[in-house]
């Protein structure tokens, strides 16, 4: 069966127009365009581009919600085996659109979906484990191999057959691990990589250690004495009862709580869910996770000024950083805004 392929493109690789042309609102042809009609090549017999989507960058990036849903109403209008979004290499605007579009088509109609980004482009950070994503270089240099690459990646994913692992299909792992079998056992393969490590030789590890970027340590407070604190746990501290079904491990969210005119938790009014370590201690007395006995009595000596009304709680357990990220972006300027000075974070 021939595979019916949507393309999306943006303005520019559509050949409508370069940043003046930014704000084109969703349209649809029913051909190949521009780096499609290469696609179209890798395709070969097997899959038809039969029709090409697009939209500005500016439009997708300032009016998303309504572009989306034009644009998927344009997919669904064909009924379409599989979406190939860009290539857009690190086209920031249009990397967030191309892997956007991917999820949002996975989501809600369920359609085989894949983008070319670099691996810097800002959209792999965001989507890398939601949306197959294929490495390309920073630039349309980089087009015919990206194409090749989406396309067999693309056709492999619309036919529902399994994929092999990242560096051996050649897109961006996505963070899961999956049970094969080796020819030889897990013993044999460490020891010869071990020593191909020893003598200089190049290897790849089975399990490659996760990346963090580094924070700059944000500068002490100056005067404790003049400054309101927050406090934040990623000791899983909740009320009782777990309200917001603060998950105990991988959490998904993260919980605000008032402890506005509190002196001290309560073990009646508060709990730990965490199932990272023995929580007993904990639920006996709260404040040897978040300590706020302690906190009122530093403000009645003169020693801090204040403290935040709430308290911000997760469970680090697990937890992707992405959340804590998110956290972070949506609480800062809430606290900024409140005059906060610090922010006292207690973990197991």
């Amino acid at each position: 069966m021939e595979l019916r392929v949507v393309h999306y493109l943006n303005q520019f690789f559509a050949g409508l127009g370069g940043e003046a042309e930014a704000d084109l609102e969703p349209r649809a042809v029913d051909k190949a365009l521009g780096p499609g009609e290469t696609l179209q090549g890798y395709l070969g017999t097997a899959g038809k581009i039969v029709r090409t989507i697009i939209c500005g960058d500016n439009c997708f990036s300032d009016r998303q919600e309504e572009s989306l849903a034009a644009l998927l109403g344009m997919v669904r209008e064909v009924e379409a085996n599989l979406l190939i979004a860009g290539p857009a290499f690190a086209a920031g605007r249009y990397g967030l659109a191309c892997a956007h579009l991917c999820d949002a088509a996975k989501r809600e109609l369920g359609l085989a979906s894949v983008t070319g980004l670099a691996p810097d482009n800002p959209a792999v950070a965001t989507y890398k484990r939601e949306v197959l994503i294929v490495p390309t270089g920073a630039s349309a240099v980089s087009m015919k191999q990206a194409l090749a690459r989406m396309a067999a990646i693309g056709m492999k994913l619309a036919r529902g057959e399994s994929l092999g692992p990242p560096g051996v299909e050649g897109y961006l792992p996505q963070g899961f691990r999956r049970n094969a079998l080796a020819e030889e056992s897990g013993a044999k393969r460490a020891l010869a990589m071990l020593r191909a490590k020893l003598s200089g030789e190049p290897f790849v590890t089975e399990i490659p250690l996760p990346e963090f970027g580094r924070v700059p340590p944000a500068p002490p407070v100056s005067d404790l004495s003049r400054a309101v604190i927050a406090l934040f746990t990623t000791g899983g501290l909740v009320p009782k009862g777990n309200p917001d079904r603060l998950r105990s491990h991988a959490a998904t969210s993260y919980g605000r709580y008032s402890i506005e005119g509190l002196e001290e938790l309560k073990a009646e009014e508060f709990e730990a869910f965490h199932s990272g370590y023995y929580t007993a201690y904990v639920n006996e007395d709260p404040n040897r996770i978040v300590p706020l006995d302690a906190i009122r009595s530093l403000i009645r000596a003169g020693n801090l000024a204040g403290v935040h009304p709430t308290l911000y709680a997760t469970t680090g357990n697990g937890t992707d950083p992405r959340l804590l990220e998110r956290m972070a972006e949506e609480v800062g300027p809430e606290l900024k805004r409140a005059g906060v000075g610090g922010a006292l974070i207690t973990s197991t």
